[in-house]
């Protein structure tokens, strides 16, 4: 299990994390922003999820051009 730290409001609308790993990620189709699916937003404005999909939130965190996805194991 592993926890994904997604800092939201830092990011810039690219869509690659929905891309590569669309379990965990889509696009808000109200703001265009990144949204981690399922995920609760804490009292700083980020949003954490734990999950078993590591593979693919391991490649959402290294494609995204302004590194706000973080992983904790």
């Amino acid at each position: 299990m592993i926890k994904i730290i997604h800092e939201r409001k830092k990011c810039i609308s690219c869509g690659a994390c929905a891309l590569v790993c669309p379990a965990i990620f889509e696009m808000s189709e109200k703001d265009n922003l990144a949204t981690l699916k399922k995920s609760k937003e804490n009292s700083d404005g980020i949003f954490e999820l734990e999950t078993d999909n590591i593979d693919c939130v391991k490649e959402a965190a290294n494609v995204c051009p302004v590194n706000i996805i973080k992983i904790q194991e």
